[in-house]
């Protein structure tokens, strides 16, 4: 049910991404709103940066993808998304536990602090929602987002992240 995305699969990822993505509209900065949420030369480049998509489907059908970008010291989940019609069924769930469990390293999601349901759903999976300094310093470190982006975004650890107060050798 879950695998690694191919090429073929470019057209599929982008249309689940743009069609998960609506559930931002209105909630996220209206300046960082856009359609469509992600562009195919935006997925093109995310790729080329190194981020492995993972799709879950069934039947013949995929139903929604994540991806996972590794970053040296730590690993990332991005552009995590499930077709509206298959939201709530366990989908996005399942790929969660696949990509954490394929990583050795600390995982680390970045997502919109408007996005309350999203900020829930990995706290459900037992991430644990960082502090403002600490999520500034983690998403201008690894991801390559705009200032504006920084400022309306939270970051979440794996328990296997440092606690506050531990030696932070690793970033």
């Amino acid at each position: 049910m879950i695998f690694k995305c191919e090429q073929t699969d470019f057209e599929e990822i982008c249309e689940i991404i743009n069609d998960a993505a609506v559930a931002y509209k209105e909630v996220i900065p209206a300046d960082r709103w856009r359609e469509p949420y992600m562009s195919e030369e935006e997925l093109k480049d995310q790729i080329k940066q190194g981020v492995q998509f993972w799709c879950y489907k069934e039947n013949g059908e995929m139903k929604g993808v994540m991806g996972i970008q590794d970053k040296g010291d730590v690993t990332l989940i991005r552009h995590a998304y499930v077709r509206s019609i298959y939201r709530n069924k366990g989908i996005g769930s399942n790929l969660l536990a696949h990509l954490a469990s394929i990583s050795k390293k600390p995982v680390l999601i970045g997502t919109w602090a408007a996005a309350t349901w999203a900020i829930k759903f990995y706290e459900k999976h037992g991430f644990r929602l960082l502090s403002k300094l600490e999520t500034e310093s983690l998403l201008r470190k690894y991801w390559t987002i705009p200032t504006r982006q920084v400022e309306t975004s939270v970051v979440l650890a794996s328990p296997n992240w440092p606690n506050p107060g531990a030696d932070h050798q690793t970033w």
